[in-house]
């Protein structure tokens, strides 16, 4: 079942290429289709106390050590559900109204899936490297041939951003990380065999860690790899151009997905493996998380952009998240774990919501659009309880996995608890000034109300379902993401002091 789920939207991605342009992202949606229904099939027999549960575990390259080992545990088990939903509303969108070179287009769509489910499912640290390092194709190319021109504000001295330049920025700064973080695996998986074959088994590598000297060094490289990827402040610099020449179907998936392998990335890899370095270096990254928490969310509400408002928040909350997993506690890992969910189900319609917008006002600048709620209550009402979903409001889910989150972070580290809550304060201001411009408040001439279709709103609505039912039954996520979650802070509790030089 895991072979399908992973591969099914690659081979839609390669079969649609032989369909005439329009029928080929129907295709890719059906691949993507396919894969929601075996996670959801997944998640359904998922034995929360069986470990890692769905495997496959055979020899890829037996000279090196590298293996194909894939799995689900309750760390990966919703982040793999989260890709398949989100993917499968972003690419049923972007079949509604096609871009040009369609096939090309929705094959990349179908690679990118594929990629991150990989990055989710793998349990040889190579092959996680791999699948991270696919990722970023085809977003390099979805953002390079298929972005729009930024005009910037001449009245402000903003030049324009043109997507080549903006797309390239975004590749160099990841494939440094990318690189950083081969050099690293394959450091550690030949320190791990002390002359013998490497062995790059996640699991063994966490069972037998490296001497201290080697994770201090080892697990920045890991680190700066997954700081940029969420991107976390200071690594960011390459977001906002990045996110003002995107697709916004394709930044959809891109800010709801691919920014929570990063963090998954913390907790997968370098809690486990690294536990020594984890502890040594907790409070820096901890004021690293904090950083982030406070700088997206006052860049936040100082953006006029929709989709920059979107890109500084995810930031902030990253941070956030970040927080929770280097909490080392319990009840702030498993925040991480649901807040990671809450946050894709959240940003996603966001992002789908902004296409709307920018449709309708002809600019994603929120001084430009007003009363759009006038003729559109249905969409009003959608883009409301997704903005209080953003925000925290008690009551939803996003507020269970940030209490989780503090409440961890207070046990371990008051003083970040205290400081990271400001962010709260500062998320209610930019969630509820976004949508008040562009909903409300008096509508400029040539703004054209009116309400979303049928099947967009299918979408849409079927996205907040996932957002009330999440925030009707947090337990589904923290139930089953405890027992690993546990497994993987033990060896970080545990860890001494100082471990013995290898």
């Amino acid at each position: 079942m895991i072979e399908i789920l992973l591969w099914a939207p690659l081979a839609a991605g390669l079969i649609a290429a032989g369909f005439p342009g329009r029928l080929s992202g129907w295709v890719v949606a059906l691949g993507s289709l396919v894969s929601l229904v075996v996670a959801v099939i997944i998640v359904a027999g998922f034995d929360p106390s069986g470990g890692l549960q769905h495997t496959v575990d055979e020899s890829w390259i037996p000279t090196l050590g590298v293996r194909y080992q894939l799995g689900v545990d309750g760390i990966s088990l919703f982040l793999v559900l989260l890709s398949t939903v989100v993917w499968f509303a972003a690419t049923v969108w972007s079949a509604l109204n096609p871009p040009e070179r369609p096939r090309l287009y929705f094959l990349m769509f179908g690679l990118a899936e594929t990629a991150v489910l990989g990055a989710f499912c793998a349990q040889d640290l190579i092959l996680f490297v791999l699948f991270f390092d696919l990722m970023l194709i085809p977003f390099y190319f979805l953002f390079g041939s298929w972005g729009t021109e930024h005009p910037g504000r001449p009245e402000e001295d903003e030049p324009p951003v043109r997507p080549q330049p903006a797309t390239l920025k975004m590749f160099i700064y990841t494939l440094v990380g990318s690189l950083l973080m081969l050099a690293g695996a394959i450091a550690t998986g030949v320190l791990a065999a002390s002359g013998g074959t490497p062995d790059f088994n996640i699991q063994h590598l966490a069972a037998n860690p490296l001497g201290s000297g080697s994770q201090y060094w080892i697990f920045w490289f890991f680190a700066a790899a997954f700081l940029v990827k969420m991107p976390a402040f200071p690594v960011h610099g390459w977001m906002p151009d990045a996110y003002r020449v995107a697709p916004l179907p394709a930044l959809a998936v891109f800010s709801g997905v691919l920014s929570k392998v990063g963090a998954y990335g913390f907790l997968r890899i370098v809690l486990p493996i690294f536990p020594a370095a984890t502890t040594h270096f907790q409070e820096l990254v901890l004021i690293i998380a904090v950083a982030s928490i406070l700088y997206g969310s006052v860049m936040a509400f100082t953006q006029t952009s929709a989709r920059l408002i979107l890109g500084y928040s995810s930031m902030a909350q990253l941070g956030f998240i970040t927080l929770g997993i280097f909490s080392l506690r319990p009840d702030g890992a498993d925040g991480a774990v649901l807040q990671m969910v809450n946050h894709g189900l959240v940003i996603a319609p966001l992002m789908l919501i902004a296409v709307l917008l920018v449709e309708r006002a002809g600019t994603d600048d929120i001084r430009r659009m007003g009363g759009l709620a006038v003729r559109a209550p249905v969409l009003a009402a959608l883009f409301l309880i997704a903005t209080l979903a953003l925000l925290a409001m008690p009551g939803s889910a996003n507020f269970i996995g940030e209490f989780y989150i503090l409440n961890g972070v207070f046990q371990e580290k008051i003083v970040y608890a205290f400081v990271a809550a400001i962010g709260i304060a500062l998320a209610a201001y930019y969630a509820l000034r976004l949508y008040q411009q562009a909903m409300h408040n008096r509508k400029p001439d040539g703004i054209e109300s009116r309400d979303v279709g049928p099947l967009r709103g299918a979408i849409l609505a079927g996205l907040i379902a996932c957002i009330l039912g999440l925030a009707l039954w947090p337990g589904l996520i923290l139930h089953r993401a405890d027992d690993s979650v546990n497994g993987q802070l033990n060896a970080a509790a545990q860890a001494p002091t100082e471990v013995a030089q290898r």
